[in-house]
């Protein structure tokens, strides 16, 4: 295989990054939209819900983009008249981390008290595996393979062997997702199953950047690492303070967080 894997689509020969990445945000948001309209608990009207997207969207934009900035801080310093090169690059971790911040913000605002989040678990995995499938895809360019192993499942992506970081990171997803859907089966508090899924990501995050190429400064730890360790703090804390519900309908809807 020769990496990019470029995808031919009636004719046309797509990037396999710009068309995961587009099936990821099209499918996940689909997604999204069955999941609210058949699930109702914890709901919040139409206008309040669009505010907190807003929130999430903006908020993931920024926290993508700095996180990926302190990640890589050297090479964004010798690229800084590079406006392309400013703007270019963004992390899973910043997006989730900086979307659910912004999400409390509009809340705040709004006067939402309530968590209404659980509704985005399942559209998230299933976008965040698919945009995977691009990056594995995409091969070097993308900068998210491992670093060289002799394991025989490694994968050439033009420079030897190397950990194939991103199918892992799906079949991870996958079974998370699968172990949240048998977790439903019980008892539990609005914003529990996003929180679970936050600190199940997030520990994977932490411990797959071990066998990434990256940056590590911190103590030998990467700036991603740092920001999981965080995340990772805030959820088992979240979690600790939120007693299961006694009579719990399927799964929540609304908005966010």
């Amino acid at each position: 295989m020769t990496f990019p894997v470029y995808v031919n689509v009636f004719g046309l020969h797509l990037h396999p990054h710009a068309l995961f990445e587009l099936l990821a945000y099209t499918c996940g948001f689909q997604l999204y939209l069955f999941l609210r309209r058949r699930w109702s608990r914890a709901a919040v009207p139409l206008e309040t819900n669009l505010w907190l997207i807003v929130g999430c969207v903006f908020g993931a934009l920024v926290g993508a983009k700095l996180l990926a900035w302190l990640e890589s801080p050297l090479h964004y310093w010798e690229n800084r008249a590079n406006l392309s090169a400013l703007l270019g690059g963004k992390t899973i971790v910043g997006g989730l981390l900086g979307g659910w911040v912004g999400v409390e913000i509009a809340k705040r605002r709004l006067h939402v008290t309530h968590s209404t989040g659980d509704v985005y678990v399942f559209p998230l995995i299933l976008g965040m595996c698919l945009g995977r499938v691009g990056c594995f895809l995409t091969g070097l360019a993308d900068h998210t393979y491992g670093v060289h192993t002799s394991l025989p499942w490694a994968v050439d992506f033009g420079d030897g062997a190397r950990h194939p970081t991103q199918l892992y990171e799906i079949a991870f997803l996958l079974v998370l997702g699968a172990l949240i859907a048998l977790r439903m089966r019980r008892p539990y508090e609005n914003g529990s199953l996003f929180r679970l899924f936050m600190l199940g990501y997030l520990a994977f995050r932490f411990a797959v950047e071990f066998i990434k190429p990256v940056y590590d400064p911190y103590l030998g730890l990467s700036m991603i690492q740092l920001a999981c360790l965080a995340g990772m703090a805030c959820c088992a804390w979240s979690l600790a303070q939120r007693p299961a519900e006694a009579n719990p309908s399927t799964v929540p809807s609304g908005a966010a967080t």
